[in-house]
């Protein structure tokens, strides 16, 4: 079952100017050292960014909180089964928002091009909450 939906896009000359600004600051804050790995080892990196960016935007809308309520950046993970497909892994308070849900698993797709990344996140439960 559907329990949550949330889609982003974000310009990539944004989240460029922002690691520009900001360097490694942004980045940790913003990434895992996985994701930052993962981004990094790309040629247009910047647009790799801007869609785990755009992912982890996504993501929160499903989870209904915003990046408040004890849920940071790094809480929420895209990362990459070995056939490209991103997948979500959640921590912190991300996973604890989740499991208040029944949140089971988020779905994730992620897509840019030279101006824009965007990414739509779907919650599922698998089984029917516990009252």
């Amino acid at each position: 079952m559907i329990v949550g939906l949330g889609t982003d896009i974000v310009e990539i000359v944004r989240i460029g100017e922002m690691i520009e600004r900001h360097g490694e600051l942004f980045l940790q804050r913003v990434y895992s050292e996985l994701e930052i790995k993962y981004c990094q080892r790309h040629k247009e990196a910047i647009q790799h960014f801007a869609g785990r960016w755009a992912a982890k935007e996504a993501v929160m809308k499903t989870l209904g909180t915003g990046f408040t309520k004890g849920v940071g950046w790094t809480d929420i993970q895209i990362l990459n089964r070995q056939s490209g497909q991103p997948y979500i892994e959640l921590t912190g308070g991300a996973e604890r928002v989740s499991k208040m849900k029944g949140i089971d698993e988020v779905l994730i797709t992620i897509s840019h091009c030279k101006a824009y990344a965007t990414a739509t996140a779907v919650a599922l439960q698998h089984r029917p909450a516990e009252n």
